[in-house]
């Protein structure tokens, strides 16, 4: 009854009837979700849509329906990885009601609200372009603790030629990455004066609400690693730095793990000159070339 009538109001389409059938196992599962995600990406999106407009978040603009999408493929995602403890099942059913109990608990409205915010969907933003940009990922650095290319160099034991792709990395990400970014997510000027004038009003709250935005995304787009890259031990650290390998592993893993890049930031205090380890320092504008930002 429920999918007659969504389909009446144009909002479902009846899709290929298959979408109802039970599965018995975890390979029937398996070509279940490979044929049929369309459909199951479409469903989770109208769910996503709904949450937003119930919550009065919603705009009916490029930028909300671009996020409605990546929601809806990160909970289709997950849900089909915990259908496999449930078959047999009907998934179609199933995901609906996971879909229902994922945004009916009250973390998931609060987390939900943040990631629509300014704030949400530049962090979003700039993490999904850090996964397929070496300009965005070196620019995190920046973005999230005010990290310059020399404290960049620093913390990655980089040697001079490295150190210069850094500066190339910066510079590129200055003149058009940013820009591009921004445009591309939809977002205005008085969007990004709204995040700075939170973090000036509300500092406590705002680095709060930013860290716990971050350790969402991160995780989240931490799935886009080769997966040899886990997170390490100190003593791992230390054998990396020591023997001088894994320089792509430095890149790219601190670029996405706040906790493992707090843990090499403690391993290399020596050489960093001190202080005390690179706590949220949120910019939304890239470095600007003549500042030198002091890293806390």
């Amino acid at each position: 009854m429920v999918q007659d009538l969504l389909v009446q109001c144009g909002q479902v389409s009846v899709g290929n009837p298959d979408l109802y059938r039970v599965v018995s196992n975890g390979s029937e599962l398996e070509e279940y979700g490979a044929t049929l995600l369309p459909q199951l990406l479409e469903r989770a999106i109208i769910h996503t849509r709904q949450f937003f407009r119930t919550t009065g978040h919603w705009e009916n603009d490029v930028a909300h329906a671009k996020l409605a999408q990546r929601w809806g493929y990160e909970l289709v995602e997950r849900f089909l990885e915990r259908a496999r403890q449930e078959v047999p099942c009907r998934p179609v059913h199933l995901l609906d009601s996971f879909l229902f109990k994922h945004y009916s608990q009250p973390h998931s409205c609060s987390l939900q609200e943040h990631l629509g915010s300014p704030l949400g969907r530049f962090l979003d933003r700039l993490l999904s372009r850090a996964v397929h940009s070496r300009d965005a990922m070196t620019a995190l650095f920046y973005h999230l603790y005010g990290m310059g290319q020399i404290h960049v160099s620093k913390i990655l034991a980089l040697g001079p030629a490295e150190s210069q792709r850094v500066y190339k990395n910066y510079m590129r990400w200055r003149t058009n990455g940013w820009s591009v970014m921004i445009e591309e997510e939809g977002l205005k000027e008085e969007d990004l004066e709204d995040i700075a004038e939170q973090q000036r009003r509300h500092p406590a709250r705002f680095e709060q609400d930013a860290a716990q935005l971050l350790h969402r995304l991160q995780t989240h787009y931490r799935k886009s690693e080769p997966p040899h890259y886990p997170c390490l031990s100190r003593a791992e650290w230390h054998t990396l730095y020591d023997g001088d390998s894994g320089r792509d592993y430095r890149d790219w893993h601190l670029s996405f793990c706040r906790p493992c890049l707090k843990e090499v930031w403690d391993l290399r205090r020596p050489v960093l000159d001190g202080g005390p380890g690179p706590r949220l320092n949120l910019h939304v504008r890239p470095l600007d070339k003549a500042a030198v930002p002091e890293c806390e």
